[in-house]
């Protein structure tokens, strides 16, 4: 017979703290990190890597969004920030910032629009 189990955490939080060693958020450089952010590996997941870092390099050999890889590994926004700035700090995956809207605060470029609903209306 084996000894009383233990009860399963349904929230994901031990194992939240386990992934993260036990830090809330990414420090230094890696705290701008955006859910727009592009990311992209730079290097093959190797021996002594986490899975989820694993993961997240193999998933990333084409860009990705913090949000849409947050969506493929099913974690939360600051957990998986843990874990990128874990890679960035090993120079394993690259950042990019997402291309800023030209005219930004500016609204939708008017002219592009007229031009699009003229192509459309032609078809």
């Amino acid at each position: 017979m084996s000894g009383p189990r233990r009860p399963t955490d349904p929230s994901g939080l031990e194992r939240y703290y386990v992934l993260t060693g036990g830090r809330s958020g990414p420090g230094g450089s890696s705290s701008s990190l955006d859910v727009a952010t592009l990311i992209t590996s730079r290097a093959v997941a190797g021996p002594g890597l986490q899975h989820e870092h694993e993961e997240i390099l193999r998933r990333c050999r084409d860009p990705l969004s913090v949000a849409e890889l947050g969506a493929h590994l099913g974690l939360p926004f600051n957990i998986l920030a843990v874990l990128l700035a874990d890679l960035l700090d090993a120079g394993r995956v690259e950042a990019r910032d997402p291309i800023p809207a030209s005219g930004a605060g500016r609204g939708p470029d008017l002219a592009l629009l007229e031009e699009v609903l003229s192509g459309l209306q032609r078809l």
